[in-house]
């Protein structure tokens, strides 16, 4: 365990003391009358030292997940090392000779590869990629993905209907309804980028191509799909779990697809704090929603502006709802649940769905098909060598009793 990244959590939860310190100062001073504006300034100073840490703390996680060749000690996958090697003189030189057999050996499927087709990025790269991704996009972190290798999926999803009764030893029995198959496609779209490099950066033994491919790339594919897999509307994109109709109906009464909302009251806020209300109230709300049996490996996913906001929260024991990381890898809670950052849930405002709490695993899928493509271009762009990089992408609400929204308005 690093001690870099355990001296940033004991950093965060010396903070978050701190924090609560501010803020029961606030509170006692509201109560009184008194001017607090000092005491906010302090409070917003603390959450971004928080936040910083919790930047530093996912950085060093994610480069710890990093993959090794081999100096582990384990089993290295031969085929896998040359297809690299070849890869590497892809990049820096544009040298193609046996690279498309070698991707064939490597991978063990066909690839259709070819000058115009591009070449697979090799698995070593290609998770890296993906391991880079989830630092920036919660959702695929969060959700089921899945890798294919055809344009065509579909997953069905029992929504069960199947009827039973009793009936005596010698009763006739009729028969029953049948369950019930939704027939759920997820829709695909094209994620590119194209960086750029010089060919003296790639001649340069000291720079490291593969590292900055697969930096330069997860960026520009997690900014896209972090949108896509919330808010895309399904037109060569991923369509996200809000962007269809939500309701306020419980579940069994809504129509299959509609995901629950459980509205605060107030538009566009929260409830108003008093002896009797609290606005801790609607998080409570929003798991007791949930069914028991999706409950555990439930998340919540929200921006940072609202999850400050309930750092400051209270039950009605005086117990702060919000717990900051205690360990490596261990998320920061709200009510005992994760809680991740997603910049692309909308702000609160009126009517906005800016909370979402739910087990994303069984409400969500991502659909991968296999393999990151890139083709070099040293003509369209001199004296820059692009790196054109492709891959597809899809994903679908699938359950949606799994996921439960909070919409900051009256109904």
């Amino acid at each position: 365990m690093s001690k870099e990244i355990l001296d940033a959590i004991e950093n965060s939860n010396r903070a978050f003391e701190e924090f609560k310190k501010v803020n029961d100062a606030r509170i006692e001073e509201l109560n009184k009358g008194g001017a607090t504006a000092d005491m906010q300034a302090k409070m917003a100073a603390i959450q971004n030292d928080m936040l910083a840490q919790k930047r530093l703390i996912e950085d060093m996680e994610a480069k710890a997940k990093r993959p090794h060749f081999g100096s582990d000690g384990k089993e290295v996958n031969q085929a896998e090392v040359e297809h690299k090697q070849a890869f590497n003189g892809f990049m820096r030189k544009g040298k193609v000779d046996g690279l498309a057999e070698l991707e064939a050996k490597a991978y063990a499927w066909s690839t259709n590869s070819g000058a115009d087709g591009g070449y697979a990025v090799p698995k070593t790269i290609d998770s890296m990629i993906a391991d880079l991704a989830i630092n920036v996009s919660p959702m695929r972190a969060l959700s089921t993905v899945v890798q294919i290798s055809t344009t065509d999926y579909h997953k069905l999803v029992n929504k069960h209907g199947t009827v039973s009764g009793w009936v005596g030893e010698t009763d006739a029995r009729p028969a029953t309804a049948t369950s019930v198959l939704a027939d759920i496609k997820p829709t695909m779209g094209e994620l590119y980028a194209n960086p750029q490099a010089t060919q003296q950066m790639l001649d340069d033994v000291f720079f490291n191509a593969e590292q900055w491919l697969a930096s330069e790339v997860a960026t520009e594919f997690a900014r896209a799909e972090g949108a896509a897999f919330i808010t895309g509307d399904g037109t060569n994109k991923p369509t996200g779990f809000l962007a269809g109709a939500t309701a306020a109906t419980a579940d069994g009464a809504r129509a299959f697809g509609t995901i629950e909302h459980i509205a605060t009251g107030t538009s566009g806020a929260w409830k108003t704090l008093s002896a009797t209300v609290n606005p801790a109230d609607d998080l409570f709300t929003v798991v007791s929603k949930m069914k028991a049996a999706y409950r555990t490996g439930c998340s919540w996913v929200t921006n940072k502006a609202l999850l400050f906001e309930i750092m400051a929260f209270k039950d009605y024991q005086g117990r702060y709802v919000f717990n900051p990381t205690t360990a490596p890898g261990v998320a920061d809670t709200i009510l005992g649940y994760p809680v991740v950052e997603a910049e692309d849930i909308a702000a609160k405002g009126a009517g906005s769905l800016s909370l979402a709490f739910g087990n994303f695993k069984l409400g969500y899928l991502i659909v991968d098909r296999i393999g990151t493509r890139v083709v070099r271009d040293p003509f369209s762009n001199k004296p820059y060598i692009g790196f054109y990089t492709t891959k597809r992408v899809g994903g679908a609400l699938v359950n949606s009793e799994a996921i439960k929204v909070l919409k900051f308005a009256a109904a």
